[in-house]
């Protein structure tokens, strides 16, 4: 089934795609998940504060120490070092805080992952309310067509649009005036599908004050005559977040759609000590979505544990861009097409055979 076209996709969450979801049950689906001993399962749940406190603070001083770097070396070649690692703290690194403070696994203490979460949020112009509802809904309905607001590579592919996630414009393009628009005009109708009415009014509550505290950076901005305050709140966003692109699209790229087993739309890649810490472990991410209630620190006893019963991970990101990128070109002219990960001889079967999923090709 490599051939023609099947069907097309409707990506947004007021469409065809969705409504066929919801009637074929794939919305809101039982999802499979790897067998665990309830004993072993709610140790490893175990919220603790003392990783969290600790990678926590290690983030926010090495923010800081560059901030002080940049604002010493201000106007010299010098400060170049430290934008590099400031932007990628800013701009990466608290994606994955946002992450797992918006589960509320980070921390056992709720107000340091609701501070965290905030935190983040602004830097990465994410309204912190309806983000924390379409991450819901990206974990009940994960890549299924019409449901899943948070589907990075549709099909087929915007190669053009991909190559400028790295770069952070979209976010300027989308997410900032996004905000302004809550902040003025309130949700629109495919946020309204996802976030509950009795959070509308503080999702634009948070909305005006991120609108609030970007136009006061840029009053400051123009008051100085520097681009300085800019460079240190908002514009890391442009130039900090290719780290959590280039990590984060090999979560679900290429894999496939409308399936209920997270081994057949998600990957796992081992990833070297520095992208996990900036990225909180999230290279474990079929164990992540098949119990998203383990916390970062205990992915990789998780991973351990039930490996056996998982596809191969991808021994590096290097690895697992060169297996994908023909899946992707291949994905240019027959949408239904994706990568179809082996699983080990310990594993069950993948949830639903492929001739359950007749609108699906496996790889060649």
């Amino acid at each position: 089934m490599t051939g023609e076209t099947l069907r097309k996709r409707d990506y947004s969450l007021t469409g065809e795609s969705g409504r066929r979801a919801v009637e074929t049950g794939l919305a809101s689906a039982e999802w499979y998940h790897t067998d665990v001993p309830r004993k072993t399962m709610k140790a490893l749940m175990q919220r603790r504060d003392g990783p969290a406190i600790r990678d926590t603070v290690l983030w926010l001083g090495l923010l800081l120490a560059s901030a002080a770097g940049i604002i010493a070396l201000w106007g010299t070649w010098w400060c170049v070092p430290f934008l590099l690692v400031y932007g990628v703290l800013y701009g990466s690194a608290s994606d994955s805080r946002w992450h797992e403070c918006g589960h509320g696994t980070a921390f056992r203490t709720r107000w340091m992952n609701d501070w965290v979460y905030q935190i983040a949020s602004f830097m990465l112009m994410r309204n912190p309310v309806t983000w924390r509802w379409s991450h819901a809904r990206h974990h009940t309905d994960t890549i299924i067509v019409g449901r899943d607001a948070e589907i990075a590579i549709m099909r087929p592919p915007d190669l053009l649009r991909a190559a400028l996630m790295f770069t952070g414009l979209l976010d300027f393009r989308y997410a900032l005036p996004g905000l302004v628009r809550q902040a003025f005009r309130g949700l629109d109708a495919e946020e309204r599908s996802y976030v509950p009415e009795s959070e509308h009014r503080r999702a634009v509550v948070a909305a005006r004050w991120h609108v609030a505290i970007y136009a006061a950076t840029l009053a400051l901005a123009i008051a100085l005559r520097s681009w300085l305050p800019l460079v240190l709140v908002g514009l890391p966003r442009l130039y900090g977040s290719w780290h959590m692109v280039l990590t984060g699209l090999l979560q679900h790229i290429g894999l496939a759609d409308d399936v209920t087993d997270h081994r057949l739309n998600t990957r796992t890649v081992y990833m070297n000590p520095v992208s996990r810490f900036i990225y909180w472990n999230m290279n474990y991410h079929v164990e992540h979505h098949m119990f998203p209630m383990v916390p970062y620190h205990a992915l990789p006893e998780l991973h351990a544990l039930i490996r056996h019963d998982l596809p191969e991970p991808n021994p590096s990101m290097w690895h697992a861009y060169r297996e994908v990128w023909p899946v992707v070109l291949r994905q240019l002219r027959y949408e239904d097409h994706f990568l179809r990960r082996d699983l080990p001889a310990s594993a069950r079967p993948y949830r639903g055979e492929f001739h359950d999923m007749p609108t699906l090709a496996a790889a060649e």
